[in-house]
């Protein structure tokens, strides 16, 4: 027997618990299977020799939920993660049909296509499936493989979207030119220089000038056509496919075998414009939509312009320009004023200022100096330095940053998943619809008439094509994720999008997030027995040799000051736990807890009641004795810092519940919680315990974002509904977050969510048009609002309809820049 976990998503109650287990007990070889809601997981024990992973996973699928991705190991076997750069796809069917294929390969676990970014993120194992059959797979089902993503020096989907732009402004200016001269080849009596041309003549010119139009600037739709039926399958390529040929062949026979259709009391019409027409106008959507397409990935093509191409290293005692490739590790880099720094490192040398707008959203330049850390891509301003490179390549922030917005741009929201599903009906249905038209039209309608009939089967082929829905969302994913990584804030994706809008709670960790994670001194308090101008030198100097972190807080305070410089020391003692002791210029100090002074005999006295004011209100006290005599105490506290109240107030503006988690004692995070204006506190709760803290909250019916930094954190953030680490904490706090905040700014924190609700809101709307607009166009078309005032829609206007139809879903998306840029700052 094998025992294994699976992550199942969309399980609300314990219906679905029951549901899910009695579906796995159904299977042969499954000896038992038990469902957590609250973790979300369902272990399950079977015989591998009956039964699979994949089987299982399959009837949970079947059952209606949706198995999560943990990238761990499983049953054995390790799967990877990549991402396929795929052309050709134009509408939601491509992206059910991509997808559909990748998944039917033995091997694949998963496949999630994004049509915006042309990306399909493929799971599996790469023991039984490689690249290469990954590859074919996608060619086999009618479309281009142009590589993986993350071996792209420069990207292949750029490049196809560039000589696909070209294309289509060739074709639509053909297409557009001989559709106005056949238009009025068509419409002879508006123009009275073409009265004297008889008919007979006219129509052989006219289907000479079609047929170009038709099959060679509309070629992409009859090749599309012909690959989805290939495929047993239908897609926007066969609505235009079928109305354009539909006209065109109606048009032809009418043309050159006339005595048919008088034999069988049908008149002459022909519709060489229409068929012309749509070819034309759909083109010229799609030419517009490429365009606006385009404009959605600026934050990409901004962030991969950030990394210079060459480095002056420093090499053998001399200056050598090399390009950044071939930076290692440990190589000594100069900067010059004005230039762009090409690795992350550390200064060894020299000052100066660095604009970091571009990478983490400051505005404002940040001092370099000795020891400061440096970010490829960021410019440095005034002054010369040095840096030893300590990340290159693709190890940097930047590379690391360009990456995660890749992979969220081209991720799928949640509610993507209904429009695929739409979609995957739609247009054989669709289809349907049209042939019933037809036969209403043409068999049931009084004074029937076949010109009629056709041109409506049309209209309903062309106004349905379903672009708009395969756009609505990535489009919006694409904008929404790109700005927040222009704002400093790294979305993982459209999920972690969906989720953080639909947010009622945020709890922040104290040490490090609220608070700087270092102490500071708060409060100096010395008896009048002593000048505090000596007891400082006495104190700094002692602290000046200990190691403690409270020691070089103090030597810090004593140093701003400048006022005090440390003493000679001598015969310097730690005792772990408690404090130290030395001689200081012949006097004897004692540094340490009141427990320390204590033990060693020392009374006190006045010092303790001060000393409980100062813990009253979170604050940690070191005592201070000199020759055997309690002299003064020193504050400190781990300070707040200075954008965490103002965060908290946004937070509590946009009506989120504000808590904070902490493993210090009550008072301590009485104290912060007070200074940053929060209510709710979980304080002395332990590193491991954090989770379950979030979970509690959970099961109270809470959709709960966590905001932390520390490895401690990590736990946390994974079990949170949204995980947010900022930009200061450890990469293990990261990978476990769905938001990362590139810079310390905890204002982000609310902005973020603020951009996921906002990109919510355009999806939402993008779904709603494009459902809205097929609700109403296909009735239309089909000539529901004949009866009562006679109005019927021609082809050429269904044509140019769907065109805009996805032009405006795209537009809306791309409106996003301009709300998020009058939002994002309140």
């Amino acid at each position: 027997m094998v025992k294994t976990d699976l992550h199942i998503q969309g399980m609300t109650c314990a219906a679905c618990v029951r549901r899910v287990e009695k579906g796995i007990m159904e299977l042969e070889g499954v000896q038992d299977a038990k469902v957590n809601l609250a973790t979300s997981r369902a272990t399950v024990e079977y015989d591998p020799d009956i039964v699979t992973r994949e089987v299982i996973e399959q009837k949970i699928k079947a059952i209606g939920y949706d198995i999560m991705d943990t990238g761990r190991e499983s049953a054995g076997r390790t799967f990877k993660k990549t991402t396929l750069l795929v052309g050709g796809m134009t509408c939601a069917a491509c992206v059910r049909r991509v997808e559909m294929a990748l998944k039917a390969l033995e091997g694949v676990k998963d496949a999630s296509v994004n049509l915006a970014s042309s990306r399909a993120t493929v799971t599996y194992d790469p023991q039984g499936v490689g690249v290469k059959d990954l590859a074919k797979t996608v060619e086999e089902a009618g479309y281009e493989y142009l590589g993986l993503l993350e071996e792209a020096h420069e990207d292949p989907v750029e490049a196809a979207h560039k000589r696909e732009i070209r294309e289509l402004k060739i074709k639509v200016g053909v297409g557009a030119v001989l559709s106005i001269v056949i238009m009025m080849g068509s419409m002879p009596h508006w123009f009275p220089f073409l009265h004297g041309i008889p008919r007979e003549t006219m129509l052989p010119v006219l289907f000479v000038l079609t047929t170009p139009v038709v099959f060679w600037v509309g070629k992409r739709f009859f090749t599309g056509a012909l690959k989805a039926a290939l495929q047993k399958t239908t897609d926007m390529n066969t609505l235009v496919a079928m109305g354009s040929l539909s006209a065109y062949v109606y048009s032809t026979l009418a043309t050159f075998w006339p005595q048919h259709f008088s034999t069988v009391g049908l008149g002459l019409h022909v519709y060489f414009d229409g068929a012309a027409m749509i070819v034309t106008l759909v083109l010229l959507g799609r030419l517009l939509e490429m365009k606006a397409r385009g404009r959605t990935s600026e934050a990409i093509k901004k962030l991969m312009k950030l990394t210079p191409k060459t480095a002056l290293v420093l090499r053998n005692g001399e200056e050598l320009e090399v390009p950044v490739e071939e930076v290692v590790r440990g190589d000594v880099i100069v900067v010059r004023p004005g230039g762009r720094i090409p690795t992350d490192g550390v200064v060894e040398s020299g000052n100066s200022s660095v604009d970091e707008s571009m990478l983490t959203g400051e505005s404002l330049p940040v001092a370099k100096e000795l020891g400061s850390e440096v970010l490829a891509g960021t410019v440095n301003q005034s002054g010369s330095f040095t840096f030893k490179a300590t990340k290159v390549g693709a190890e940097t922030a930047l590379a690391q940053i360009i990456r995660l917005v890749e992979e969220a741009q081209g991720s799928k929201a949640p509610i993507q998943r209904f429009a695929d599903k739409v979609a995957s009906i739609f247009v054989p249905v669709v289809i349907c619809i049209a042939f019933i038209t037809f036969c209403i039209w043409y068999f049931l309608v009084p004074d029937a008439d076949f010109t009629r009939a056709l041109l409506n089967f049309v209209s309903v082929l062309i106004i349905s094509c379903p672009c708009a829905m395969g756009l609505a969302t990535p489009t919006a994913v694409m904008v929404g994720t790109g700005l927040g990584a222009e704002s400093g804030i790294l979305i993982k994706g459209g999920e972690s999008l969906e989720k953080a809008y639909r947010l009622t709670t945020v709890v922040f960790d104290k040490t490090g997030t609220l608070t700087k994670g270092t102490p500071q001194v708060t409060d100096v308090f010395v008896l009048p027995e002593i000048p505090r101008d000596q007891f400082m030198k006495y104190a700094i100097s002692l602290e000046a040799v200990s190691e403690h972190p409270l020691a070089r807080a103090i030597v810090d305070a004593g140093r701003d000051t400048d006022m005090v410089r440390p003493g000679e020391v001598d015969g310097f003692e730690a005792v772990s736990g408690l404090g130290a002791r030395a001689t200081v210029g012949g006097k004897s100090v004692v540094a340490g807890s009141r427990r320390f002074l204590e033990e060693e005999g020392m009374d006190v006295g006045q010092l303790g009641k001060k000393a409980d004011e100062f813990l009253a209100s979170g604050k940690t006290c070191v005592y201070f004795a000199v020759e055997g005599k309690p002299v003064g105490i020193i504050a400190l506290a781990d300070a707040a810092r200075e954008t965490a109240r103002e965060s908290v107030a946004r937070l509590k503006e946009m009506h989120l519940e504000v808590a904070m988690i902490t493993g210090d004692r009550e008072e301590t995070a009485q104290a912060i919680a007070h200074e940053v204006g929060i209510n709710a506190i979980m304080a002395e709760v332990l590193p491991g315990d954090k989770a379950g803290e979030i979970r509690r909250l959970q099961k109270e019916g809470k959709i709960v974002a966590m905001v932390g930094d520390g490895i401690n954190d990590a736990p946390a953030l994974a079990a949170a509904d949204v995980g947010v680490a900022i930009g200061a904490g450890t990469d293990v706090a990261m990978e476990a977050s769905d938001i990362t905040l590139i810079k310390d700014d905890l204002r982000l924190v609310a902005s973020s969510i603020r951009l996921s609700s906002l990109t919510m809101r355009i999806i939402k709307q993008n779904l709603f048009w494009a459902f809205f607009y097929n609700s109403l166009g296909i009735p239309v078309a089909a000539g529901i609002l004949y009866p009562v005032w006679g109005i019927l829609l021609n082809p050429m206007f269904a044509a140019a309809a769907m065109a805009m139809s996805s032009v405006s879903v795209v537009s809306n998306a791309l409106r996003l820049r301009r709300v998020w840029a009058r939002q994002k700052n309140l």
